[in-house]
């Protein structure tokens, strides 16, 4: 079980990038100085862009910069946008509805440790993994 997916990884890569840099990024400074391959790249920003994070000037001074305060995008909020909403307490062993999901002590204790682990991902934001980065 993956809990980040790379989506996720490379979109909170960019964010920091484009947050930590000038006004507006383009996609071939991001390519190069993350090693992310440029269709994965534009497919990363362009959902970034679509979902309001993100805002996008064309023309060869074009790119991409944020449209929210650093402070203000979440990891939780990115990894919403790529992976729809994460689940620790979703069944490991059976790929169906386990019909003893709702007397299940095991998803109880998990769905407590998923609301903390959630309410953390929450609280971390762009600004501080960019300052954490830097410590």
């Amino acid at each position: 079980m993956k809990f980040i997916t790379r989506d996720s990884d490379y979109a909170l890569r960019a964010l920091c990038y484009i947050a930590s840099n000038r006004e507006v990024v383009k996609v071939d400074e991001l390519v190069a100085n993350l090693g992310v391959p440029r269709p994965f790249m534009r497919k990363i920003l362009q959902k970034l862009n679509k979902s309001g994070i993100l805002g996008s000037t064309k023309g060869q001074h074009g790119g991409f910069r944020l449209k929210r305060p650093a402070a203000a995008v979440s990891v939780f909020g990115i990894m919403r946008i790529f992976q729809g909403k994460p689940e620790l307490s979703s069944c490991f062993l059976k790929k169906e509805v386990c019909p003893e999901r709702p007397h299940c002590a095991l998803r109880k204790k998990l769905c407590l440790i998923e609301k903390g682990v959630f309410r953390q991902l929450k609280e971390i934001n762009i600004a501080s993994l960019i300052k954490a980065g830097r410590a």
